[in-house]
């Protein structure tokens, strides 16, 4: 790692050459850099913003899981059966879900020698449950921090390996020329002055570890350390591809955390009030006629936990949306786990037969909600003791958050995107489709990092191609300019930031209305046209800010433009996202409003929508998925191949 000082004008940057720097410290981008170091690449460096900030060091749920290829018992399973399985979840392509299935064992089996206590039998099995969309027991935990564990055992070998880390290095661009990655150019928010404020990093791979973008939504699940930076790297020639599809569901509002499993199976009482917290009410019950009927579909929202359209007439995610209507009032809305729903006033036996069943077999059907939570859960208290709320005395206030975005920068079957030496590992990448078993995000990060550090350490020697002057130059004096540009006595980033955040909830969240989509989409179009004049800031954080709101900006357009798109070829509502339909749809009950007129996408082989961002305008095409491979297996023809390119190809 060697660095220098770069000159454009009167700008000045510090400048790092590596063969490949890594952009963000969660669970996809510790492993990258372990994989590298570990394949006999050192020539790397890892940039991150907030080295214990992201998505895989703070959050997770009652029970969050991990998805592999099964370990333990006597049910059948085959890599070949799990890529279908990934497959099946619709605008999937077949060859990464092939990759995922076939090195979850590899990548699982990682983290156990790294010291995740992921739980096995005296014999050594690797036991494992049934999650949502899994037809086997793939699934596995170690409670309510399974990717904060998984984080931090990376790290350690990180750091045993001697990976040099830049830390407080906030990407503000992703330098390309002719769809080949170069560098990149980032704001040090440890610069004591202006002349330190860009660092410029040279370098011929950039592995791209920055999660979703977060920063898209005020009602979001989350941790307030993750922004994302999915527009700069659209920004610089990468493909989007599924942006329409996002999973939503129910959330606490502080902390920040999944209200599912647990959470909802004792049954909390559900109340709203006003902003001030008077006119306390359970609203649940202005909709519901039967008691019975209401708590079962709140015990199923506890494992049908993404908000999901397929589950509106008949099922759980009728909650969901009672809560969406409740909070588009101006109320607030909450759980409740001191006192029983309706003042107690209903029967265990008169629940749907799954929620008496579970409850009776868990001991579970006595008390007040936080009795059954003890009984059933004690670390999900704990969990929130821990964050300064108290259930036994605090109700919880929830919202229906954005949680994953499922889509992303489109990838090949190593993680690289179309523009050359740029690779999108973990949520960043675009790896799942409309729906996902529970837990295959996790799968996906380390096996996507593991194939990216393959191929780099195989086939990406060298340096940072010439290109690098020419794009840096650029760059620099762009964000330069636009840095002096924005300064002013009085800063107004973070009202224009909230304002942004709670259209896109608003508007392009879980309940999507076209014609408000195209309203809003016209103002970020707008928004970034006169960015320059438009944004103020008085400080360097107001200026990290700025940037920040920059990236979520280019990120909504083209998010927004995928959506409009997505209605103009006719697409409907699916996965957990319910496009109003007045002309071709129905309203599932009469007394919704007719936002809620929609109609089910029924297409079980869509196609995938991809999207480019060329001179400030989005692009979007569409193709049928890869199939998954069906490869030439014979031993002696593999092992050949593998004996003379190891099979990186």
């Amino acid at each position: 790692m060697e660095n220098e000082i770069f000159r454009v004008g009167n700008d000045t940057a510090r400048v790092y050459r590596c063969n490949t720097a890594v952009v963000g410290s969660g669970a996809a981008g510790f492993n990258a850099a372990d994989r590298l170091w570990k394949l006999g690449q050192h020539d790397i460096l890892l940039i991150t913003e907030n080295r214990i900030g992201g998505t895989s060091r703070n959050t997770g749920s009652d029970k969050q899981t991990y998805y592999k290829l099964t370990l333990s018992g006597g049910d059948p399973d085959s890599v070949r059966e799990m890529a279908q399985t990934l497959y099946e979840g619709r605008c999937v392509d077949g060859d990464i879900a092939l990759c995922e299935a076939a090195l979850s064992t590899q990548c699982f089996l990682k983290l156990v020698e790294l010291g995740v206590p992921f739980p096995r039998n005296r014999y050594g099995e690797y036991i494992g449950y049934k999650t949502d969309h899994d037809p086997r027991r793939r699934a596995t935990s170690v409670g309510p921090y399974t990717s904060k564990q998984m984080t931090e055992c990376l790290e350690r070998a990180v750091q045993n390996d001697g990976v040099p880390v830049l830390d407080k290095m906030q990407v503000i661009r992703v330098l390309s020329e002719n769809d080949t990655v170069c560098g990149l150019l980032c704001l040090n928010a440890a610069a004591q002055d202006d002349a330190e404020r860009f660092v410029l990093i040279r370098c011929k791979n950039v592995i791209y570890a920055t999660g979703g973008p977060a920063g898209m939504y005020a009602d979001s699940v989350y941790p307030f350390s993750q922004y994302g930076a999915t527009g700069l790297a659209l920004e610089a020639g990468a493909k989007g591809k599924n942006l329409t599809e996002w999973q939503y569901g129910l959330a606490s509002v502080a902390p920040r955390w999944n209200v599912s499993g647990t959470y909802m199976q004792v049954l909390p009482r559900v109340y709203s009030t006003e902003s001030d917290g008077s006119d306390e009410k359970e609203f649940l019950m202005d909709f519901f006629n039967d008691v019975h009927d209401m708590l079962s579909k709140l015990f199923l929202k506890g494992y049908q936990w993404p908000f999901d359209v397929r589950k509106v007439a008949d099922g759980s995610s009728i909650i969901d949306i009672l809560v969406y209507l409740e909070s588009c009032k101006g109320r607030r809305v909450f759980l409740d786990y001191r006192t029983n729903p309706v003042s107690g006033a209903f029967d265990y036996k008169s629940l749907l037969p799954e929620a008496r069943a579970y409850l009776e077999k868990a001991g579970a059907c006595f008390g007040t909600p936080i009795e059954r939570l003890a009984h059933m859960n004690q670390p999900a208290i704990d969990f929130y003791r821990d964050k300064g709320v108290d259930l036994y005395t605090q109700p919880l206030e929830i919202a229906l958050c954005a949680q994953h975005n499922n889509g992303g920068l489109g990838i090949d079957c190593w993680w690289q995107t179309n523009v050359k030496s740029l690779f999108a590992v973990g949520e960043v990448a675009a790896s799942h489709g409309v729906y996902r078993p529970g837990g295959t995000a996790l799968n996906a990060g380390q096996v996507g990092s593991t194939r990216a550090a393959q191929y780099i350490a195989a086939r990406c020697q060298g340096e940072a191609p010439d290109c690098f002057d020419t794009a840096a130059a650029s760059a620099l004096k762009e964000m330069s300019e636009l840095a002096n540009s924005c300064t002013a006595e009085t800063g107004n980033v973070r009202t224009l930031w909230k304002q942004a955040s709670a259209a896109m909830s608003r508007c392009g969240a879980a309940i999507r209305d076209e014609e408000q989509i195209r309203e809003y989409c016209k103002v970020v179009q707008t928004q970034l046209k006169n960015f320059h004049t438009i944004v103020r800031v008085s400080n360097r954080g107001e200026l990290a800010m700025a940037y920040r709101l920059r990236d979520m900006l280019l990120s909504q357009q083209a998010y927004l433009t995928a959506m409009v798109d997505y209605r103009a070829h006719g697409g409907k509502s699916r996965g957990s996202a319910l496009y109003t339909d007045r002309k071709n749809g129905t309203k599932p009950f009469a007394h919704l409003p007719d936002t809620f007129t929609f109609a089910l996408d029924k297409n079980e082989q869509p196609l995938i929508q991809e999207l480019r961002y060329e001179n400030g305008i989005c692009k979007t095409d569409w193709r049928e998925p890869r199939s998954i491979p069906e490869d030439d297996d014979f031993f002696e023809n593999v092992w050949r191949s593998y004996r003379e390119t190891g099979n990186i190809q």
